[in-house]
C-alpha cells in the first residue's frame, strides 16, 4: 500500500477539524446557553437546562449509534457511481457533510427544547455518516505505519476544532443563532473540499465479491475487536463526563457570573487543546515507530483519570485549569493511538467501512452520552462531585477493558 503526501494528510486534518467543530462548540456552549435561556424561569431551572441537555445529547448519540455503522457498511458495498462522487466514501462523506450543515441551522432556528433535539438529532446522524466515511479512508489507503500519523490528526483535530468554535463565538460575541450559522458555514465548505480532494479508489474486485454474502456481527464477535471497542466507549464516557458540563460547573459549582463563565470556559477549552494536540501528535508519532499501540492506550486513560481525582481534592478554578491540562495529556494519546490500534485490529478488509464507523460511534456514543449520564448525577446529589467521581472511576474501567485486547504482530497488520 503506497504512503500517503502532505497533501492527503492536510485534507484529511481538515476535514475532521470541521467536524469536532461541528460536533463539540454545541455541546460546549451553544446548546447549554440555547437550553439555559428557554428555560430561564427561575429557581432551580439550571438543574432543568443540566438534565434536557443531556438528554437530547444522549438521543443524538442513540441515532449516531444507528447511522454511522449503517453507513460504513452501505459505503462498503457502493460502486458504480460517477467518477467526481469516487468510489466507496466520497458521496457518504459529502451527504453526512450537508446533512449536518442544514440541520445546524434548524438547531439554532429552534425556538423550544423539543424543535432543539430534532434538529439535533439531524446533527448527529449527519455527523456519523460523515466520520464513517472518512474514518474508513485510513484503512482503506494508509499502511500501518502511517496510521498512527492519521490518527493524531483525527485527535489533535477535535482539541482545535473546540477552541476554535468556541474562540470565535466568545471572542466575536456570535448570538446562539449566529453561532450555528457560522459552523454550518464551516462544516459545509471545509467538508465538501476535503471529501472532494481526497482521494477515493474503488474496492477491489476480491472485496466486492466478499461483501456480497457475509455475517454481519462477525466482526463484533472478535475478542479482540469487541475489547477495544467497549474500552472506547467506556473511556469516552468517562472523559465526556470530567468536560461536557464545564460551562454549567463554572456557573452553579463555582458560583461565577455569565460573562466571567464563558471567558474561563474558553481559557479551558485552549489550556485542554494545547495539551491534546501536543500529546496526540508525539504519541501517534511514536506509536508508528514503535508498533506498540495497547499499553500506552491503557497508560493514557490512566491519566485522564488523574483530572477528576484532582477537582475532587481541590475545587477551584485553578486546579481546574491544571487538570483540563492532564486531561488533554490522557485523552489526546488515548484518542490517538486508541484509533491506530483500533485499525490494526480490524478483522474483515471488506467490512472496514462498517467497522470504523463502529469505532467512532463508540467515541461519538461515549461523548454524547456522557452529558445524560452526567446530568442525572449532578440531579442525584445537587452538585458536581459525583460527576467528576465517576468521570476518573469510568476511564479507569475504559484502560483496563482495552488491556484484554490482544495487540496483533506488525507482520499481521495489513
Amino acid at each position: 500500500m503506497p504512503r500517503a503526501g502532505r497533501r492527503w494528510l492536510t485534507l484529511f486534518t481538515l476535514a475532521w477539524l470541521a467536524i469536532w467543530m461541528v460536533q463539540l462548540t454545541p455541546l460546549q456552549l451553544l446548546l447549554p446557553l440555547q437550553l439555559d435561556d428557554q428555560l430561564s424561569d427561575g429557581g432551580d431551572h439550571w438543574v432543568r437546562g443540566v438534565v434536557i441537555s443531556g438528554l437530547i445529547l444522549g438521543i443524538g448519540g442513540l441515532v449516531a449509534v444507528i447511522a454511522g455503522p449503517l453507513a460504513g457498511a452501505a459505503s462498503d458495498r457502493t460502486g458504480g457511481l460517477p467518477a467526481w462522487l469516487g468510489g466507496r466514501r466520497r458521496a457518504w462523506a459529502l451527504g453526512g457533510i450537508w446533512l449536518t450543515a442544514i440541520c445546524l441551522i434548524l438547531t439554532g432556528l429552534a425556538h423550544q427544547p423539543a424543535l432543539v433535539a430534532l434538529a439535533w438529532i439531524g446533527v448527529s446522524a449527519g455527523i456519523a455518516v460523515a466520520s464513517a466515511a472518512f474514518t474508513a479512508m485510513i484503512a482503506d489507503q494508509l499502511p500501518a505505519d502511517q496510521r498512527g500519523a492519521a490518527s493524531a490528526a483525527v485527535g489533535s483535530s477535535q482539541a482545535a476544532g473546540i477552541v476554535l468554535g468556541v474562540g470565535v463565538v466568545v471572542t466575536l460575541g456570535l448570538s446562539v443563532l449566529g453561532g450555528y450559522l457560522f459552523l454550518a458555514v464551516v462544516v459545509a465548505l471545509v467538508g465538501t473540499i476535503a471529501a472532494l480532494g481526497l482521494p477515493d479508489p474503488p474496492a477491489t474486485r476480491d472485496v466486492r465479491a466478499a461483501t456480497v454474502e457475509r455475517d454481519r456481527f462477525r466482526s463484533l464477535r472478535d475478542r479482540d475487536f469487541s475489547w477495544m471497542l467497549t474500552g472506547r466507549l467506556v473511556t469516552n464516557i468517562g472523559n465526556a463526563l470530567g468536560t461536557s458540563l464545564l460551562l454549567f460547573f463554572l456557573l452553579y459549582g463555582l458560583d461565577q457570573d455569565d460573562t466571567a463563565a464563558e471567558n474561563n470556559l474558553l481559557l479551558l477549552v485552549v489550556v485542554y487543546t494545547v495539551f491534546v494536540v501536543g500529546s496526540s501528535i508525539v504519541s501517534g508519532l511514536a506509536s508508528d515507530r514503535t508498533g506498540r499501540r495497547r499499553m500506552p492506550t491503557v497508560i493514557a486513560a490512566c491519566i485522564q483519570a488523574l483530572s477528576g481525582v484532582l477537582i475532587l481534592a481541590v475545587p477551584t478554578f485553578s486546579m481546574t485549569l491544571v487538570a483540563a491540562a492532564l486531561m488533554g495529556v490522557g485523552y489526546g494519546a488515548f484518542s490517538t493511538v486508541g484509533l491506530a490500534f483500533a485499525t490494526d485490529l480490524l478483522p474483515h478488509e471488506e467490512d472496514h467501512g462498517r467497522d470504523l464507523g463502529v469505532v467512532n460511534v463508540a467515541a461519538a456514543l461515549g461523548q454524547l452520552l456522557g452529558p445524560m449520564l452526567g446530568a442525572g448525577l449532578v440531579a442525584a446529589v445537587g452538585g458536581f462531585w459525583l460527576l467528576f467521581l465517576m468521570a476518573s472511576l469510568l476511564s479507569v474501567a475504559g484502560g483496563l477493558l482495552t488491556l484484554l485486547a490482544r495487540e496483533k504482530s506488525a507482520v499481521d497488520v495489513t
